[in-house]
């Protein structure tokens, strides 16, 4: 689809205007996880929900059906720990309560609300050292913190949910994010957690498979990267040794560990819930672009749809241009995930980041 697509103004989720992003990570003595929130305006977000993975690890995911009564989220949790780390999820609920924020269950304004609190895993568990070392409701609850202090918290790298993601390969994953404006100036942007079983790497000649969607600019922030880098073919040898590692840590078919990529993609025009979901449905679309093979068995892939709903109501050509923007952030969003991750050496293993794996494939303009 021939559309002017222009990054944001800084290139993460939080360009939507009315959300907020905050992390909590604990690293060492076992622990290499997190947990991220996205937490909402205080009247909430429209939101919508599609899941695709074949082991998923979700909460509230039900309430979201369009069907249902409840049609707005007050946060979304995204954490490490699998089935453990839902009880994040517990302590966002309680952060938003204390502030009285929630489902108004009585319609009175006396307190008597409910926090809407969707949530979705990854499996990192072990990665750290220890199998027991997984975030519990303190996690959920300093991730609120950290998103009601920062304005413009950090989206890319190893924090958060993403702290102890990896993808195939024996590479690192971690959170990436990306934005879109419109022509109209409609913004969508997505954050994500890879975290796959599949790779987000070509094993026959080391390139990005999302890389062709990147944006100008899609670089310039990435840490760890010089501004000015641009992506390449990367050399023989690397692809070669890259290949004998990824063989060693699993990439012949055979799945080494459980995954699960999860995110949230949002803008700000007005969309119905469902029309929330057919946003996150989109959004899997680009993470098929992203990573291969995507929505295993072994996956619980999961998107979250949200509309802050600040500008009006999307008309059909609006909404058609969002569906495919919204792949687009999240296959940007990807990418940027893969090159943003650092290596990292625990008592469970070792994982490289794509810069230290294929150095040769970032070059200065």
């Amino acid at each position: 689809m021939l559309i002017e697509l222009t990054p944001g103004a800084t290139n993460t989720l939080t360009d939507v205007e009315g959300l907020r992003v905050g992390h909590h990570q604990r690293t060492g003595e076992g622990y290499l996880t997190g947990t991220t929130v996205v937490l909402c305006p205080p009247e909430g977000a429209l939101a919508g929900v599609d899941v695709r993975g074949g082991g998923p690890g979700t909460r509230e995911t039900d309430l979201l059906d369009p069907s249902n009564l409840v049609d707005r989220v007050h946060a979304v949790t995204l954490s490490g720990g699998s089935a453990f780390g839902l009880a994040a999820a517990d302590g966002a609920m309680r952060w938003l309560f204390e502030r009285g924020r929630g489902f108004d269950v009585h319609g009175t304004g006396e307190g008597h609300v409910v926090p809407i609190v969707p949530a979705a895993v990854i499996f990192d568990l072990g990665r750290g050292g220890r199998w027991g070392a997984t975030p519990g409701q303190e996690f959920g609850a300093l991730a609120c913190a950290d998103a009601e202090a920062a304005s413009t918290a950090q989206q890319l790298g190893c924090l958060g949910a993403g702290t102890g993601a990896q993808v195939a390969g024996g590479l690192k994953g971690g959170i990436g994010a990306a934005s879109a404006v419109l022509p109209d100036g409609t913004v969508i942007a997505a954050l994500m957690v890879l975290n796959a079983v599949g790779s987000t790497v070509d094993p026959r000649t080391g390139e990005l498979y999302g890389a062709r969607h990147l944006l100008p600019g899609d670089l310039d922030d990435i840490p760890g990267l010089a501004r000015g880098a641009t992506l390449r073919p990367p050399a023989a040898d690397e692809v070669a040794r890259s290949r004998e590692l990824a063989l060693d840590a699993g990439a012949d078919g055979r799945p080494r560990t459980l995954a699960t990529t999860i995110g949230v993609v949002a803008t700000d025009v007005a969309l119905s819930t469902t029309q929330c979901r057919r946003l996150a449905m989109s959004g899997h679309d680009g993470m098929a672009r992203a990573v291969v093979p995507v929505h295993t068995m072994y996956d619980g892939d999961t998107i979250f749809g949200l509309s802050t709903a600040r500008r009006g109501p999307a008309d059909p050509l609006t909404f058609h241009l969002l569906q495919h923007a919204a792949g687009e952030v999240v296959t940007r969003a990807l990418v940027r995930a893969t090159l943003a991750a650092a290596s990292v050496t625990t008592p469970a293993g070792s994982w490289r980041s794509y810069p230290d794996a294929f150095p040769s494939a970032l070059a200065l303009a």
